[in-house]
């Protein structure tokens, strides 16, 4: 059998590969409401075969959205549209998940084939909030500092993001502390310069995070994991998060019961220099697996079959995350079972093309 097609149990799931499709920003809702798009973009890679499918980063409060396009989940009546692309995602054998995140200070922006900047207000957009009053950019705004009460709040916002995400039928969830977004703003020392209880050391920094992680899993079921989204490193030459910080911070998250840490990198800094090229991320994966004990997805320029299948086989990660490859391809795992000779059914309406 290929490592690639094994079985991978997550607390009461038998993911039936080990191929997720990786969170995926559509922009494509009004005012936070999923639409048709998101049921065939997200049910066509369930029938194309994938384990997981993640829904896009999903803001927990309406001031986090990335664009106005965003999913959101601030609300109930956000839930039954994402009601009806879980029960087709679980229809097709795979398992349903959802990304709940804030975008903190890279929030109000346009849709990236609109130029993605900041919009201003005239043009429908809204004040950014942050850890610290630190733009990310020039040319973008300055955010306003979150004060206590608002953290706070952010954290029961998380919580009641991840209720609604039950009451949708999603069964894995997982917070986007990646990529420059809100949780990962107050991880790294280039965008945090907090001198209270949630800035300063590393203890500090990783406070949210943790504060955010304790309150969706006591209100997720025991039997449902919850996975988390890093940045590995800030790809920063001196000062920024760093791979050491993120195994010492993967500690801690297994310990509160988060069971897979989904391994990227950068998005803080708006011109680092970031060395892409094929499995460029996958060392960070494998560094927090054996160092944490903890199991890690692997993302970044995975494309090919025979490098997923090798990445899983030399247990570099547990499971491997495609995005891009997913948009070229929703059938991915059909074709890489046929190229790894891997016994995978096809669904019955497509056998005639098998």
């Amino acid at each position: 059998m290929a490592a690639l097609f094994s079985p991978f149990n997550q607390r009461s799931l038998t993911l039936r590969n080990r191929i997720v499709v990786s969170p995926m920003c559509q922009y494509s809702c009004t005012e936070g409401f999923a639409t048709d798009w998101h049921l065939v973009h997200l049910g066509s890679r369930a029938v194309g075969g994938a384990a997981v499918v993640i829904a896009e980063a999903t803001a927990v409060e309406a001031r986090g959205r990335i664009s106005p396009g965003d999913v959101g989940l601030w609300q109930d009546a956000q839930i039954e549209p994402l009601a009806r692309i879980t029960k087709f995602v679980r229809e097709q054998g795979a398992a349903p998940a959802i990304q709940l995140a804030h975008a903190g200070r890279k929030a109000s922006t346009a849709r990236p084939w609109e130029g993605g900047g900041p919009l201003g207000f005239a043009q429908g957009g809204w004040p950014v909030v942050a850890p610290s009053a630190l733009p990310f950019a020039e040319g973008h705004p300055v955010p306003q500092a979150l004060t206590p009460e608002e953290i706070a709040g952010i954290v029961r916002a998380f919580a009641d993001a991840a209720k609604r995400s039950l009451a949708a039928g999603f069964e894995i969830v997982e917070l986007h502390a990646a990529h420059g977004y809100l949780l990962h703003q107050f991880l790294s020392p280039l965008s945090n310069h907090r001198t209270d209880c949630h800035g300063g050391s590393f203890e500090n920094r990783c406070r949210l995070l943790l504060e955010v992680a304790d309150a969706v899993r006591a209100v997720w079921p025991a039997r449902l994991p919850v996975w988390a989204r890093l940045s590995a490193t800030d790809w920063a030459e001196s000062g920024g998060w760093d791979l050491p910080q993120t195994v010492a911070l993967a500690k801690l998250l297994k310990a509160r019961g988060v069971d897979l840490l989904d391994c990227s990198s950068g998005g803080m800094l708006p011109h680092a220099k970031i060395p892409a090229g094929p499995g460029f991320q996958v060392p960070f994966a494998e560094a927090v697996r054996r160092e944490a004990g903890i199991a890690t997805g692997a993302v970044g320029l995975i494309t090919q079959p025979d490098q997923a299948e090798k990445i899983v086989g030399e247990n570099r990660a547990d499971v491997v995350l495609l995005g891009r490859e997913f948009l070229r391809d929703p059938y991915w795992p059909l074709h890489a079972a046929k190229a790894l000779s891997a016994d995978f059914a096809w669904p019955a309406q497509y056998l005639r093309a098998y």
